[in-house]
């Protein structure tokens, strides 16, 4: 860490040399999520290089902001710190200023269950689910499955697919009131583009199975409104 110091005395430099080395912000990412072993780590940062995600670790656990530790049944996991879970609001802030310029993904780009997870809680509007009753979604896409519980300003999200550590608490038990299967489109949804009525008419997003109100819950609940004079990338 001190060999890539900047040499400036100052708290958004250490800031940089803790967590600005490429991968690292997105490691701390998904262990925001919850606890992660190697291989989960590996499985949702496909482009990750070994050594690298290796190294990262490493340098992270000697920054304080992840440690490893025993899980029960897991074997060893890596998770963040307390110092490390400091990190949330300033990821969620990146996360909803980032969309601004999300544009549509690339051919090579993929969302895994972390990515679309923090995307849930960075969009997430205490306010609008204040005024809404509590409602339980199931949310696909692509390989990726969430089960999403919105109870006024609590928000649970568990990892359906692909499996991994479970995270999330208790998964709700009964069906969930909708079941909605989305491309890349969902950003769109997110982002007040399309109404969910027009998501639904250009395919964008499709409800498999339930209540098509809850749709409209969901988009009111979760929204991150683009930014004016923020141009999107393509």
């Amino acid at each position: 860490m001190v060999a890539r110091s900047y040499g400036q005395y100052c708290g958004v430099t250490t800031a940089v040399e803790l967590i600005a080395e490429r991968w690292a912000l997105l490691i701390v990412r998904d262990l925001l999520v919850g606890p992660r072993r190697y291989t989960d780590l590996k499985q949702g940062l496909p482009k990750i290089p070994t050594n690298i995600l290796s190294a990262r670790l490493k340098e992270l656990q000697e920054g304080g902001v992840v440690r490893r530790v025993p899980l029960m049944n897991c074997g060893l996991v890596y998770e963040l710190t307390p110092y490390g879970r400091e990190l949330e609001p300033v990821v969620l802030a990146l996360g909803r200023w980032g969309f601004a310029q999300l544009g549509e993904p690339g051919p090579d780009d993929v969302v895994t269950a972390d990515s679309l997870t923090m995307t849930l809680r960075s969009a997430f509007r205490t306010d609008a689910a204040a005024g809404l009753p509590a409602a339980d979604y199931e949310l696909h896409v692509g390989d990726v499955a969430l089960r999403v519980r919105v109870d006024g300003a609590e928000l649970r999200v568990h990892q359906l697919a692909p499996p991994a550590l479970p995270v999330g608490g208790v998964l709700p038990a009964g069906d969930p009131g909708i079941v909605v299967a989305a491309g890349s489109g969902i950003h769109r949804l997110i982002s007040g583009e399309l109404t969910p009525a027009e998501a639904i008419d250009i395919e964008a997003v499709t409800i498999v199975a339930g209540d098509a109100l809850l749709l409209e819950w969901f988009a009111a609940t979760f929204r991150i409104e683009a930014q004016s004079g923020a141009v999107r990338t393509t």
